[in-house]
């Protein structure tokens, strides 16, 4: 466990609210999840961001000790560091609806950021009966705007990779150091656009983003709004992507509000 930002005075607090950590097998990947307070029928359920794991939500788990989390690292991340073969954004999400039956989950609040919003997104929208309310931070799952220098990078890459040359140079750097399995699956969720999903999300939702994001710009925080009916926006004028980090007082003052009125 990673108590670098926690507070010397709660550190003995948080340790305490540490339940269980276990493992579950879906499609021959271990999927590590642990439960933070009471184990509860009805959680906090905690969709970290592509490239981390379930601790980066410490700062936020600290800020409510009184309720339930559910902390799941996605494969392969954190400890969950199997590479899954194949999958695209519906084997996560359908790997946490499994994780969910197999712990006699029947409703839960999701607290999703960046890819994990994409998880969220579908599992609120395909599993109605499962979803109470829903935070969006950073979330992606938007086709991005994209300029005519990238198209052109993107047709490049393509006559290069088809006449045999070197693509090396493409891709971020993130990308570059994934697996071809990893990348394989990256390209799957990536590309995948949700935006006829988000229509159907009927819990109450919370859309978070940061004014500085440029990960996940504010333009697709104002498009998720507009798509998903019962939602509300909030933009927090100092922060980047990682909102609940970069501005922790001002989004868990939004998200206890939300919580106070829509979570279980």
């Amino acid at each position: 466990m990673n108590f670098e930002f926690l507070s010397k005075n709660k550190q003995h607090i948080y340790s305490a609210l540490i339940k269980r950590t276990m493992v579950y097998t879906y499609q021959d990947i271990n999927v590590y999840y642990r439960f933070i307070g009471t184990e509860s029928a009805s959680p906090i359920l905690l969709l970290h961001g592509w490239g981390c794991d379930g601790d980066i939500f410490d700062r936020v788990v600290e800020a409510f000790p009184e309720k339930s989390f559910l902390s799941i690292d996605f494969p392969p991340f954190g400890k969950s560091c199997q590479t899954p073969v194949n999958w695209n954004i519906f084997s996560y999400a359908n790997m946490v609806i499994s994780l969910c039956e197999h712990l006699h989950i029947k409703r839960c609040d999701l607290l999703a950021h960046s890819f994990g919003g994409r998880v969220a997104i579908l599992i609120s929208a395909l599993n109605e009966k499962l979803v109470n309310s829903c935070v969006l931070c950073g979330c992606a799952g938007l086709k991005p705007k994209r300029g005519i220098g990238y198209h052109f990078k993107v047709l490049n890459y393509k006559m290069r990779k088809k006449l045999g040359l070197n693509t090396s140079k493409y891709g971020s750097n993130d990308y570059k150091m994934l697996s071809d399995d990893m990348k394989k699956v990256f390209n799957e969720v990536v590309n995948q656009d949700l935006k006829d999903y988000c229509p159907l999300i009927k819990a109450p939702c919370l859309i978070i983003f940061g004014q500085k994001d440029r990960e996940t710009p504010v333009y697709m925080a104002k498009k998720l709004h507009k798509k998903i009916t019962n939602s509300h926006l909030c933009i927090l004028p100092d922060a980047g992507h990682f909102a609940f980090i970069d501005s922790q007082l001002s989004f868990t003052r939004k998200l206890s509000l939300f919580w106070e009125e829509f979570s279980l």
